[in-house]
């Protein structure tokens, strides 16, 4: 049965709104010592529940946090991510991941969970962090309790700044949704509307120097003269594509010097395009390239947490090989089962057979298939994406549901493909929270990718996105100007 999208965004003070089965549920508890916990019920099914909970610091720095509350309906959490929990009876208490320990004056971070109830599901009004009740007011500096003290993991990348610039993109636009980037990826352009770091870097072949590719200015577009000016009289290669989330989850080329394996870097120079105007390179893959990250301790979701994911590609640079994906991918390289991978697929691959068309296609690949629609069935209301922009979402809320979603990138609206059941034998899902891109999850460690396609720009977010904010995360695709 389909879970209605409703989303209710509560102010402060304001009772939650509480639905049957299928209702979602936002309250903001707000209290008197510099932090604000906003807590939303993403989906909910007969007995059971997804749950984005988001902590913003108004105090002074926390390095270490420790998040607690009490269940007034008896709910008990079954898995969560982006943090560890302990329960006893309604008592809850949630600690920080090793990445994202660290919480500046004004920021934000969030975890997600899958809970079970009885009879109603009444969501709790009161947070306390690191033992004070919080109120959404600032107060007198105190001295916080003891709390696990960690250090978020390194990166060569930079997380975005706590400063707006300029209009809200794909990754401000999840966060407000309530599901948060854990991975987000470019080489076009900056995913924050405040990140000012590195999207990826090059390799030339004349001395094995390389050199790291920014942006122009914060939340702009990839700073092409530098690459230009490194890559001049020689070639160079794209060996890494950065994290822009701040989890450190960059992706390496599957190869000697990268993350191992038998697949060699992308070419850096062979396409250029322009961006709102700007000058930049694609990711652009052929057999042999692809690019990995095992970010299964640093935010991707596992098991059967709910993720979603987004990517523009190219609709004039495709293959049959497989398999051009981006998204939630094994840690092991290996084939391992139904529901160990959860990526957006895009060629021309015709797996199950019974196609119509020749593509190519968006769909999912979720292990042991690509799936057009809800079985190994071909999907009537698939539909090829032709244009030399091409945005492709999926969705899935590991127990039940999944969606798979295409369109221009340069003009236009979403277009919902399949959204609907698992297939059958994907439920739960078992994902493994590697990161893919460019080819299938049982590449390359000792085999190599078959597969052809151009990546742009891409994310993979904690929790399950609703329909408003990717058609927002479409529109502002559009409005980057793609050209």
């Amino acid at each position: 049965m389909k879970i209605p999208r409703l989303r209710l965004w509560i102010a402060a003070g304001v009772a939650a709104v509480i639905g049957g089965t299928g209702a979602l549920t936002t309250t903001t508890a707000q209290a008197a010592t510099g932090c604000r916990v906003d807590y939303s019920v993403s989906s909910q099914w007969s007995g059971g529940f997804g749950a984005n909970v988001t902590i913003t610091n108004l105090g002074d720095p926390v390095n270490g946090w420790r998040l607690t509350w009490s269940f007034p309906s008896g709910q008990t959490i079954s898995q969560l991510w982006n943090g560890s929990y302990t329960q006893s009876g309604a008592q809850v208490t949630v600690t920080n991941a090793s990445y994202n320990g660290s919480i500046p004056t004004g920021g934000n971070t969030s975890f997600g969970f899958n809970g079970a109830f009885g009879g109603t599901n009444t969501a709790p009004t009161s947070f306390a962090l690191n033992g004070t009740t919080c109120t959404g007011s600032t107060g007198p500096s105190t001295t916080p309790s003891s709390t696990p003290s960690s250090t978020p993991s390194a990166s060569p990348s930079a997380s975005p700044s706590s400063t707006p610039q300029g209009s809200s993109k794909p990754c401000d636009i999840y966060a407000a949704g309530g599901t948060p980037c854990v991975a987000a990826h470019s080489t076009t352009r900056a995913l924050y509307r405040a990140y000012n770091g590195n999207l990826y870097q090059v390799r030339r072949s004349s001395d094995n120097a390389t050199r790291n590719i920014g942006v122009l200015s914060a939340g702009g577009v990839a700073n092409a003269a530098a690459q230009d000016s490194f890559c001049s009289g020689t070639t160079c290669v794209i060996t890494v594509v950065y994290d822009q989330s701040g989890r450190g989850n960059d992706v390496w080329y599957q190869g000697s010097g990268g993350a191992g394996g038998r697949a060699t870097p992308a070419k850096a120079t062979t396409e250029s395009l322009t961006v709102g105007g700007s000058k930049a390179y694609s990711l652009y893959i052929n057999p042999g390239n692809s690019y990995w990250r095992d970010g299964h301790t640093t935010g991707v979701p596992t098991g059967s947490a709910p993720e979603g994911v987004y990517m523009v590609t190219s609709g004039t640079h495709v293959n049959s090989g497989c398999c051009f994906d981006y998204g939630n991918s094994e840690t092991t390289r290996r084939a391992d089962g139904a529901g160990a991978m959860d990526a957006i697929y895009f060629g021309t691959s015709c797996w199950f057979g019974g196609c119509s068309g020749s593509g190519p296609w968006v769909q999912a690949d979720l292990e042991y298939g690509l799936y057009p629609g809800g079985s190994s069935s071909w999907n009537p209301n698939q539909r090829a994406f032709t244009s030399k922009f091409v945005t492709a979402t999926l969705k899935n809320n590991g127990t039940s549901r999944f969606a798979i979603k295409g369109s221009n990138a340069q003009s236009g609206s979403l277009y919902t493909l399949y959204d609907g059941s698992l297939p059958p034998g994907y439920s739960p899902m078992r994902k493994q929270g590697a990161i893919i891109l460019g080819s299938g999850g049982d590449c390359c460690a000792t085999n190599t990718n078959l597969s052809a396609g151009t990546f742009y720009e891409g994310a993979i977010v904690s929790g399950y996105p609703s329909d408003a904010t990717e058609n927002a995360v479409q529109a502002d695709v559009v409005a980057a100007g793609y050209r």
